[in-house]
């Protein structure tokens, strides 16, 4: 697939990208090449291929969340050792600067 400049200076405007002329031309140079091959691997026969996310065998480790319900003497600890609280809530830092 041959993309032309005006191509590029659309998906350009799209990326919000600012581009020179030599850049435009380059740039349809390459996604052209990279367009071709697409096309190409578009050709293979996959039929009866299962689809493949990861090949290492690698898997994701991570354990359980699990509640573990403290007893009233921890919590209340806790909620007098706050500076700034009100009744059960504990007032912390804000995360955000800003929120709007």
């Amino acid at each position: 697939m041959k993309l032309t400049v005006y191509e590029v200076e659309q998906i350009a405007t799209l990326a919000r990208l600012e581009l020179s002329d030599n850049e435009k031309e380059l740039y349809a140079k390459q996604l052209s090449v990279v367009f071709d091959y697409i096309g190409m691997l578009k050709e293979v026969n996959t039929d009866g291929v299962p689809e493949t996310c990861q090949v290492t065998g690698l898997e994701d480790v991570v354990r359980e969340d699990k509640a573990i319900n403290s007893g009233e003497e921890i919590k209340q600890k806790l909620i007098n050792s706050f500076p700034e609280k009100m009744g059960k809530l504990l007032k912390v830092k804000a995360v955000f600067d800003d929120v709007n």
